[in-house]
């Protein structure tokens, strides 16, 4: 007869463990609504292209819900700083943004398998309605989430000017910024003549593609899962430096990949696989950064502000890229978005966050 189990005991059943701040009731319903959201999104991104195929979308409707999820957006990124700051302590961002990130991650690798299994066996419009669904159960954790929101104090600037002129002034939020949007305008030249790049001149089928984009993605649970131990280790500053290299530099091993199609295919899967780790450490980085340098009074203008700026510069760098890549060659055109993207981080070495331990105060 066997006596009781105890903790010590290598036979007892071990709880899985749960992240400490999926045990505050408050957060685990952001997160909730955030993750849900994600996998909608991934659904929603592969059902709407099918409804033009069958023809049950025209252009006029399809403008009027761009334009509105436009719209939408913009009140969601305004609100959603404000609302991150209000429900975690500031010694917790990074741990924070590491778990919705790694959602976003997440729902990149087993997103797109998730929709196409529901567009095959529901067919699209049903599909997209079951990512609508995502929506408003991720609706419903928010309305449950009780937040205590501070006042805005009084003369503490209101519009998109006032934005303007915190970012102009803070040293750290103006390097962040600079950076990004160096990075977001080489970025999207390089995304604009990927996919032809690849599937033209390497030969690579838009199949297969695909698939090393997949399973180039789970680079970025990996990133999500060790950017607080590295942030921890190395300080917060050098990890956004980090994260600042580490997402572009791959890049360059895309115009590199020449030979037989096994090698060209692994640099394509390493450039993927490195590119969304580091994408990770910087968005996690930086996000943490950027909020707490950020009095919460102007958390709203500011992200506002930022948002502008990074979304308005990925139409230019696209037609940058397109235009560069009819002039001088698809190739050539991949190798100065590449390492052109690196310029990004040069923003951030001549500014405070090199040597920055902990997160700045604003």
């Amino acid at each position: 007869m066997t006596g009781p189990l105890t903790l010590a005991d290598p036979a007892s059943p071990r709880r899985p463990r749960v992240p400490r701040l999926l045990r505050q009731p408050a957060f685990r319903r952001y997160w909730s609504a955030q993750t849900v959201s994600l996998f909608g999104d991934q659904i929603t991104m592969l059902a709407v292209p099918l409804l033009w195929w069958v023809d049950a979308l025209n252009l006029p409707l399809l403008c009027v819900v761009a334009f509105l999820i436009g719209i939408l957006s913009v009140f969601f990124e305004v609100a959603h700083s404000s609302l991150f700051a209000a429900l975690v302590r500031r010694a917790d961002y990074v741990d924070a943004n590491s778990l919705v990130n790694g959602s976003r991650a997440m729902s990149h690798v087993a997103g797109p398998s998730i929709g196409g299994v529901l567009v095959q066996v529901l067919t699209a419009p049903f599909a997209l309605l079951s990512g609508v669904l995502t929506y408003l159960i991720s609706a419903v954790f928010l309305a449950r989430t009780q937040v205590t929101e501070n006042p805005v104090p009084k003369g503490s600037g209101r519009g998109m000017a006032a934005g303007v002129r915190y970012v102009a002034r803070s040293a750290v939020l103006r390097a962040t910024l600079l950076g990004t949007t160096t990075l977001n305008l080489f970025n999207y030249m390089f995304a604009a003549l990927f996919v032809l790049y690849v599937t033209t001149e390497l030969g690579v089928s838009p199949g297969l593609l695909g698939l090393i984009i997949g399973a180039g993605a789970v680079g970025g649970l990996l990133g999500a899962a060790v950017t607080g131990a590295i942030s921890r280790r190395i300080g917060i500053g050098p990890a956004v430096l980090l994260g600042f290299v580490a997402f572009p530099a791959p890049m360059v091993l895309v115009p590199l990949a020449t030979g037989p199609q096994p090698l060209v295919l692994a640099l394509l899967f390493a450039a993927e696989f490195v590119a969304a780790l580091g994408v990770m450490i910087l968005d996690i980085a930086v996000g943490s950064v950027q909020i707490a340098a950020t009095p919460v009074a102007m958390l709203a203008v500011v992200s506002g502000f930022r948002r502008t700026v990074n979304y308005g510069i990925r139409p230019i760098g696209a037609v940058l890229g397109g235009t560069l890549g009819a002039a001088i060659g698809v190739r050539p055109a991949l190798w100065i978005a590449s390492l052109g993207a690196l310029l990004g981080v040069l923003w951030v070495v001549f500014s405070p966050l090199r040597t920055m331990r902990t997160l700045p105060e604003n």
